[in-house]
C-alpha cells in the first residue's frame, strides 16, 4: 500500500527558537493555505482552536534505532509513540493552535512549535469534550 500526502499549505513564522510542543508555546506565525482551498478554511473563526496535521520535513530520517528516545519532558528514555519527537516512522506532526484572525488564506495563529516553511497536511476543528454530568463514563 502506498499512501502519498499533499500539502494544503506551509507555516510563516519568524521565529528562530521554538518550543519543543505546542503546550508551551505563545510564538505567533501564519498558516498560508494554498488558494484553492480557500472555501475549505472560510469557517474558521478568530479564538478558535484549530488542530494542524504536518510533516517534519526538517527532521532526520528515521531508524530503527529511535524506537526508544530520551524525552526532554520525561527525563528518561521512551518509546517514540509515547512522545512527541520528530523522529518518527512517518514524520507527522500534530498541533493545537489558536485562531487570532483569518484573512483570506492566511490564518494567523498562536501557539507554533513548527518551523517557517513547515509543510501543512491538514486541518481540523478542535472538539473540548464537557462532561457536565459527574456520572458520566464513556460508553454511556
Amino acid at each position: 500500500m502506498k499512501i502519498e500526502m499533499v500539502p494544503i499549505g506551509y507555516v510563516r513564522t519568524d521565529a528562530q527558537d521554538l518550543p519543543r510542543h505546542w503546550s508551551l508555546s505563545d510564538v505567533e506565525g501564519s498558516l498560508v493555505i494554498d488558494k484553492k482551498y480557500i472555501a475549505g478554511i472560510k469557517d474558521i473563526k478568530p479564538g478558535e482552536r484549530i488542530v494542524v496535521s504536518f510533516n517534519f520535513h526538517k527532521s532526520p530520517g528515521y531508524t530503527p534505532g529511535c524506537l526508544n528516545q530520551a524525552s526532554g519532558h520525561h527525563g528518561r528514555p521512551m518509546g517514540v509513540f509515547s512522545i512527541c519527537s520528530p523522529w518518527r516512522p512517518n514524520p507527522l506532526g500534530l498541533s493545537v493552535l489558536e485562531v487570532i484572525s483569518v484573512k483570506q488564506n492566511v490564518i494567523f495563529v498562536k501557539g507554533l512549535d513548527m518551523l517557517d516553511k513547515t509543510p501543512i497536511l491538514d486541518i481540523k476543528p478542535h472538539i473540548e469534550v464537557k462532561h457536565d454530568c459527574p456520572s458520566y463514563r464513556a460508553g454511556d
